[in-house]
């Protein structure tokens, strides 16, 4: 995996969509009426996603030799 910025951000992209996918799914599930069960699920799914990327970038961009915490 390249060392740059852009490398890392490159790294991310699945994660990235991952987590628009679901998002939409969640809005679409909201538009159609869906249970709120279901809508409490894919709410879920996405906060997930989100936090994933939110948590991934900063841990690839520090420094290997430091601590995560």
């Amino acid at each position: 995996m390249k060392r740059t910025i852009l490398g890392l951000i490159e790294a991310g992209e699945p994660l990235i969509q991952q987590a628009i996918e679901a998002m939409r799914q969640h809005r679409e599930a909201e538009v159609a009426g869906k249970s709120p069960d279901e809508l409490e699920r894919l709410r879920l799914l996405a906060d997930s996603l989100y936090q994933a990327v939110v948590d991934y970038h900063p841990r690839v961009i520090a420094d290997g030799s430091q601590a995560l915490h």
